[in-house]
């Protein structure tokens, strides 16, 4: 049994594996603050979950307009 599964939050390799990223790319987002949100919990960088997925919604490319 898992005692963090019904964690909100994530770490950073969770967090890449959910947005489907390279680690390092979230990283870069993390120092150029345009990733989404985080929090240290104890010193350790986590992300929430529904904060992850609203940034995430918010960056999705706009879909073709049809001429």
């Amino acid at each position: 049994m898992c005692d963090d599964c019904d964690s909100p939050f994530l770490t950073i390799d969770e967090t890449a594996k959910l947005l489907r990223v390279n680690r390092r790319t979230l990283d870069n987002h993390r120092w150029k603050q345009t990733g989404p949100p985080y929090r240290r919990h104890g010193g350790r960088i986590v992300y929430h979950r529904d904060e992850v997925v609203r940034w995430s919604e918010q960056h999705r490319p706009d879909p073709p307009t049809r001429g």
